[in-house]
């Protein structure tokens, strides 16, 4: 139910648009040049001459008493005063969000938009069954798939423009909510090729043993980092939680590994180790979602940090839509 509180804040934001507040009116013009941060841009986007623009940005700069952007730097960059006005507009713009949403879903879910985010993982292995399978059902929401790193998705997440955002790495428990997808494991995928595969054979597994959830099994040993001292290893940069899960194993294995590239994605380090170039760490979300391939081997790894848990994340102080709640139901 659309809560008394929210009601309250929509209330208080038309009457910001309506003029209560009038530092406040022409903001979507000042929000497009922010996101753009190029008037020319803004201006075509918005379909109005620029000098148009700039003259309803002045107006709004001249009513504040201090200036939101810093036109001396090319691009331009908001002031400090800027930074705290986009971030009010962002509010207002949520709770408008908010009221349109349970608009939507008075008309039972008849119209709508669900937004998605992912990395490059989620997004071409994961979330296309599950799209397809929420757009038969509902034919007439329009779904919306982005794809980026997971720090750019965090903050689409935080700023509204996404609803929902599935991922594998533990997110602020104050900020987001969150509902399980599956459990993922870590494993080494190891090109066939080295030579350090051969004397560990009884330890090596394919991606049809991965598939069986053979990986599981309590009899099937997990390998010893060791043995892999001289091999090159691909990592994602710093911050990544695979990485961060990589570099608590071997540390906890004593082990540090020779490390030849740092990368953004997983499935890049993957298909970079299919092609012999090093070992990564690869899930097994992602290792059930792929082709099978004969030049990689796969080993288990004995160490908690190689479970994590996948999870659908939304904002908590957002109205849950009905069209959220669907999707979420349906997974």
């Amino acid at each position: 139910m659309y809560s008394v509180v929210l009601a309250g804040e929509v209330a208080h934001a038309v009457a910001i648009l309506q003029g209560g507040t009038p530092v406040f009116q022409g903001m979507y013009y000042i929000y497009e040049v922010y996101k753009e941060m190029s008037f020319s841009k803004a201006a075509k986007n918005l379909y109005i001459s620029q000098p148009s623009l700039s003259a309803a940005v002045k107006k709004v700069e001249q009513r504040i008493g201090f200036p939101v952007f810093d036109r001396s730097s090319s691009p331009i960059q908001l002031t400090d005063l800027g930074k705290e006005y986009i971030r009010s507009i962002e509010i207002i713009m949520d709770v408008e969000n908010g009221f349109q949403n349970y608009i939507q879903d008075m008309q039972d879910m008849r119209s709508g938009s669900l937004a998605i985010g992912g990395t490059n993982l989620f997004a071409s292995y994961v979330l296309p069954p599950l799209l397809s399978r929420f757009s038969e059902q509902y034919p007439h929401i329009h779904v919306n798939l982005v794809e980026a790193n997971t720090t750019e998705l965090t903050e689409k997440l935080f700023s509204g423009s996404l609803d929902l955002l599935i991922d594998n790495q533990t997110m602020d428990p104050d900020v987001y909510g969150k509902r399980f997808f599956c459990e993922e494991h870590l494993l080494l995928a190891v090109p066939s090729h080295f030579t350090s595969n051969e004397p560990i054979r009884n330890y090596a597994l394919t991606a049809s043993d991965i598939r069986s959830s053979r990986h599981l099994n309590s009899r099937i040993p997990p390998i010893p980092l060791e043995f892999f001292q001289n091999e090159p290893f691909l990592l994602l940069k710093s911050g990544n939680d695979t990485r961060t899960r990589a570099d608590k194993i071997c540390h906890n294995a004593h082990f540090i590994p020779q490390v030849k590239l740092e990368l953004e994605q997983q499935i890049t380090a993957y298909n970079l180790s299919r092609y012999g170039m090093g070992i990564s760490f690869c899930g097994d979300t992602l290792i059930c979602h792929v082709p099978e391939d004969q030049n990689l081997i796969y080993y288990k790894l004995n160490n908690q940090d190689a479970i994590r848990d996948v999870n659908f994340y939304f904002k908590k102080n957002r109205y849950m839509t009905k069209i959220i709640t669907e999707f979420l139901n349906l997974i």
